[in-house]
């Protein structure tokens, strides 16, 4: 059974994915991809989005990470499920994840805003955030209870990440004071041994954010008026 992993190191997407496979015991060789030279194999795997991660099972390949998850859940179901058995527990596992798909803007553009609006964005994310430690966290140690289940590996970037986002905004939001509960989930988050041993380096991840904040920003320039 042949399993590949098309990725780039520093995409929470295909990080995500490695938590799944790391934590269902799947062996899959992994394949670096430069996304600025993006290889034949993603092209021909991918040629509707184009993009990392993808998934290559048996020759099949299977593409968009929440598509992916989904696909490693039902096809190693006894190892360390990712969801409940429960077809409500379920219903909601999915619901949070719809969340934070519907809501990945919001994070995005708060490394992106200008100085200006930089308070109101991060006001924004905020809100969200504390939707999110208090209907779907509560004062449970993880979204799926006393063990990680797919809704915590959908929102673990905010352990690993997040933090770079508040270093290039100059905006903390994730703080003990005013999030008691989801930033104590990122340190427990962070100390099960599958996903601490698969974090990017911290050093590294905040330079690739600066790159991509401005290259972005650079590119966004030339589109406004003069």
């Amino acid at each position: 059974m042949e399993v590949r992993l098309h990725g780039m190191w520093a995409s929470p997407y295909v990080i995500r994915v490695i938590w799944a496979l790391k934590l269902k015991g799947v062996e899959y060789e992994y394949i670096e991809e430069d996304l600025s030279d993006k290889s034949m194999a993603v092209l021909e795997y991918n040629p509707v989005h184009k993009k990392v991660p993808v998934l290559v099972h048996n020759g099949k390949p299977v593409v968009e990470s929440a598509v992916i998850l989904q696909y490693i859940e039902d096809t190693w179901p006894d190892k360390t499920p990712l969801l409940p058995e429960d077809p409500y527990e379920r219903a909601m596992a999915r619901f949070w994840i719809d969340f934070g798909q519907q809501k990945s803007l919001t994070y995005f553009a708060f490394f992106l805003t200008s100085e200006e609006d930089k308070h109101k964005t991060a006001a924004q994310v905020l809100e969200t955030l504390k939707i999110l430690e208090e209907e779907a966290l509560g004062d449970k140690k993880f979204f799926g209870g006393n063990t990680i289940n797919m809704v915590d590996l959908f929102f673990g970037w905010l352990a690993y990440s997040f933090g770079c986002m508040e270093h290039i905004s100059g905006v903390q939001v994730l703080l003990p004071e005013t999030l008691p509960r989801l930033h104590q989930w990122t340190l427990d988050f962070k100390q099960e041994h599958a996903i601490k041993e698969n974090l990017p380096d911290s050093t590294a991840l905040l330079e690739h954010f600066k790159r991509v904040t401005k290259r972005l920003k650079s590119s966004s320039n030339k589109f406004k008026p003069t």
